[in-house]
């Protein structure tokens, strides 16, 4: 949870200033975006809770569904879009995994061909969220924008 609660604040910070315009950039390279990253991290945490309260989808779902990959040529939603998104699903999510029973975390489900404990996948999970990040912070320092503030 500590990781969690980091994640979800750093979401935020790590968006701070960047500009659609920016955050559709690819600097001529093959990479993921910023919109596409942080659209991705707001679909995992709509993806989460699903598994385990209720069905929930984030504005977006349709770009993202199906861990759909970046699409060429398609005109990603603004940041601010994302940002109100995390902000209602991250304490569905949080009260979520708190209340989860053991049972709940053992239990199996398939995806895309491969079979994960809900335990593995919200585990995966909060390393992709920190890859994530890491990589929209790095994406603020290659597009010309101040280092994410932590305070």
């Amino acid at each position: 949870m500590v990781l969690y609660d980091m994640h979800t604040d750093f979401f935020i910070k790590v968006l701070d200033g960047i500009s659609n315009a920016s955050a559709q950039s690819r600097l001529d390279t093959k990479a993921n975006h910023i919109n596409w990253l942080a659209g991705s991290l707001v679909q995992e945490r709509y993806v989460l809770a699903s598994l385990f309260t209720e069905e929930i989808q984030q504005t977006h779902h349709e770009l993202f569904k199906e861990h759909k990959g970046i699409q060429d040529g398609v005109s990603y939603p603004p940041l601010a879009d994302y940002k109100a998104d995390w902000e209602t699903i991250s304490p569905i999510l949080r009260k979520a995994i708190v209340n989860l029973e053991e049972k709940k975390l053992d239990e199996m489900f398939e995806m895309e061909g491969m079979e994960f404990s809900n335990f593995d996948y919200l585990s995966f999970n909060t390393y992709r969220e920190a890859n994530c990040i890491g990589q929209i912070a790095l994406w603020r320092r290659l597009l010309g924008y101040e280092a994410m503030k932590y305070d």
